[in-house]
């Protein structure tokens, strides 16, 4: 049995420091951060993409084979690696323009995806543009039904406004994922952009209503909150020196899909559900404390 991760990974062209022009490329892609996450912690994790055979695909490649994340379920290909160009504010906080179209990132297809009912994961973690940009999307939605028979789905909308400036679009996309999922992890940007009108707490609760079973709400420096339908968690954020805030959230959801793993998704409740959302916010403390989305390792969370 296996955590399958599917969804993005491609280079951040990351600034040396806030404002400059001088960029280092990082392995990056939110599924891909929380499939590295997820291997570090020592867990049994195939990640799902398309990896390019280019420079940049190899860098990305040999990077996800060092964190012994599995690539047995990864379709290689001849187009180019999708490019992620970052911009950091005064405050260590990311911005991006994407390079994606024609990219092996996107490249999805029914002829190569894993099938579900051969392998029987555990759990799958699909999320950021791979469940927006067609025609991908379409592709991986059905064949996450498919998964549905076997695993839940933890959903990470990720949003990336600045590709699809479309406000009702990219809703409709989201909404279809969400009544795929058992758990969303989601942050305050995605869903004050998503629904400006409406509070974190109606959201999750209309989400909860349908049939996901926890809502996960990252907050930057304030913390999570963790909705369930017996009520809400709320554990503060952890304080550190930030470089920059590149992976953070991905390593909130990898913890979730441990939490998952380890002890069941009907106990992600009251005093477990806290305990978890304080290992996430001790973990993604550690991310931002280092440049280019390097998650913790097992031995930097011990007894957390």
């Amino acid at each position: 049995m296996s955590i399958w991760v599917c969804g993005e990974v491609l280079i951040d062209l990351i600034p040396d420091a806030p404002g400059s022009e001088n960029r280092v490329a990082h392995v990056g892609g939110g599924p891909a951060n929380t499939a590295k996450t997820l291997a570090r912690l020592g867990h049994d994790v195939y990640f799902i993409d398309g990896i390019s055979r280019d420079d940049y695909g190899k860098k990305a490649e040999q990077e996800l084979l060092d964190d012994e994340v599995n690539l047995d379920l990864a379709h290689v290909s001849d187009k180019p690696t999708c490019l992620a160009i970052v911009s950091l504010d005064e405050k260590g906080g990311a911005s991006y323009e994407f390079k994606i179209e024609g990219t092996a990132t996107f490249d999805f297809s029914s002829s190569w995806l894993p099938k579900p009912s051969r392998y029987k994961p555990q759990v799958l973690h699909i999320g950021t543009l791979v469940t927006v940009i067609e025609p991908a999307c379409d592709v991986l939605y059905d064949w996450a039904v498919q998964v549905a028979e076997f695993a839940p789905i933890v959903f990470d909308p990720n949003v990336r406004s600045v590709v699809m400036n479309d406000r009702d679009k990219y809703v409709a996309a989201v909404e279809r994922w969400v009544a795929l999922s058992s758990v969303v992890k989601v942050s305050d940007d995605d869903l004050a952009w998503l629904y400006p009108d409406d509070s974190y707490s109606e959201v999750a609760q209309r989400w909860i209503a349908g049939g996901v079973k926890l809502v996960v709400i990252t907050r930057g420096a304030a913390g999570l909150i963790g909705i369930t339908a017996e009520g809400a968690v709320e554990v503060p954020g952890v304080k550190v020196d930030v470089v920059d805030t590149v992976g953070a959230g991905d390593t909130v959801g990898a913890i979730v899909v441990e939490a998952m793993v380890e002890k069941g998704i009907l106990a992600l409740t009251g005093d477990t559900l806290n305990e978890v959302l304080h290992r996430a916010a001790i973990a993604a403390g550690i991310t931002c404390s280092r440049a280019g989305a390097q998650p913790p390792y097992k031995r930097e969370l011990k007894g957390v």
